[in-house]
């Protein structure tokens, strides 16, 4: 089997005919590894359970077109050579891209079989998703980000989160253990998988390892503490399943409905949204969300405009204002190797502690970038066959630079 292919390569059959040969057919374990993420990325609602992000019953709001031709910019690639933005989306595995500028649509493209109505998977940019509406609960007084977080979920003070705030968990700067490892079969991160019910449990599992069937279960497994809260940035992508929970209860809303009601439904989106579901029936808030391209731009847009759109304030200003210039400062080594003057957020990434870009980011290449000094918004849906590559990254990053330089 081959590792992957890019979009100039022969597309091998995966899923074709009725029914797929049995050596084309997605394997349960490895739906989202190479070869396999380049088709269901854009078909996740075939291979897990799904809910609905309703975009609700009123009119999309278009996008004003102002189309370039941008394919040609050229810049400086990790290593010195020079790239254009076309050899850009080739090398890295592109599925679509959009680039808003001035709020007009600059450029829009689609590779893989991916379409303007294809929903595609965007990993961990689904925290900063969740981010906007616990933002929006926080104006609310339902939530309180210096409140430790077992007052909202008091079943966690036998956990390692004993004695953490809402804001470490938004920070990613708690001290709980959780082992973020992508490729160890036994990490808490493959339990996650588990647990948020995108994995079997492997068949060739250590019979000792017990298995969590729904990500509650897994949170309350989490006993130790390995720092102390508030001591160090260390990114653990359940943090943001302990902040989901804690919006449903304080709401008595599922995430799902969170997401439809407070954000999909009021940002004039094309299309509805959907999430994954666990045992239990909770949307996975680091991971889950699956949406267009143009409605992840109106994601982003929305973000750019201060949380205003179509005259209303939906997200509130003041936590897009703590976003971009908030209490900076922890991060660890190797987020430096990527974003040397960076930080994170309240579940956003911050390329430059000294300016007010900050992104949205999940692995496989999946990325919003919201930039006010260029006015521009930027959203890269990709299928790299490695979980991360920095450069790969880079070189995306570098690319929308020099398209907003182009354009100046």
């Amino acid at each position: 089997m081959m590792t992957s292919y890019r979009n100039s390569d022969p597309r091998p059959p995966i899923m074709e005919g009725t029914p797929p040969p049995p050596e084309w057919r997605i394997p349960a374990q490895d739906w989202d590894r190479p070869p396999w993420n380049r088709w269901t990325f854009q078909n996740v609602r075939q291979m897990v359970p799904t809910a609905i992000i309703g975009r609700g019953s009123g009119p999309s709001i278009p996008i004003e077109q102002g189309f370039q031709d941008v394919g040609g910019v050229e810049f400086e690639a990790v290593g010195g050579k020079s790239m254009t933005v076309n050899e850009m989306l080739e090398q890295t595995y592109t599925d679509g891209f959009m680039i808003v500028k001035g709020g007009k649509t600059i450029h829009e493209s689609y590779y893989n079989q991916m379409t303007s109505s294809t929903l595609h998977l965007c990993q961990s940019v689904s925290k900063s998703i969740t981010s906007a509406v616990a933002g929006i609960l926080i104006e609310r007084g339902l939530l309180d980000p210096q409140t430790q977080i077992t007052e909202y979920l008091p079943e966690l003070k036998d956990t390692g989160w004993n004695g953490a705030t809402l804001q470490h968990l938004l920070d990613m700067t708690s001290g709980t253990l959780y082992s973020e490892d992508y490729l160890d079969p036994a990490s808490d991160m493959a339990k996650t998988d588990v647990a948020c019910g995108w994995k079997p449990i492997p068949a060739d599992a250590d019979p000792a390892i017990e298995w969590p069937s729904s990500m509650w279960d897994q949170m309350l497994t989490l006993k130790e503490r390995e720092a102390e809260h508030g001591s160090r940035f260390c990114y653990r992508s359940i943090e943001s399943d302990v902040l989901g929970h804690a919006m449903e209860r304080v709401t008595g809303l599922r995430l799902q409905q969170l997401l439809t009601d407070e954000l999909w439904s009021k940002i004039g989106a094309e299309h509805d949204a959907c999430i994954t579901v666990d045992s239990s029936g909770y949307g996975l808030a680091c991971g889950g969300f699956n949406a267009t391209l143009r409605d992840f731009a109106r994601f982003g847009l929305l973000l750019l405009n201060g949380g205003v759109c179509n005259g209303e304030q939906i997200i509130p200003s003041a936590w897009i204002e703590d976003i971009k210039s908030g209490n900076h400062g922890l991060f660890d080594e190797e987020s430096r190797e990527f974003l040397p003057n960076g930080c994170y957020r309240n579940q956003f990434w911050i390329e430059d502690n000294e300016r007010e870009t900050f992104m949205c980011l999940g692995v496989f290449g999946q990325l919003i970038y919201i930039s006010p000094e260029y006015d521009l918004v930027a959203v890269k849906l990709s299928t790299w066959p490695d979980f991360e590559n920095n450069e790969y990254e880079v070189n995306a990053i570098r690319a929308i630079h020099a398209i907003a330089g182009s354009m100046a």
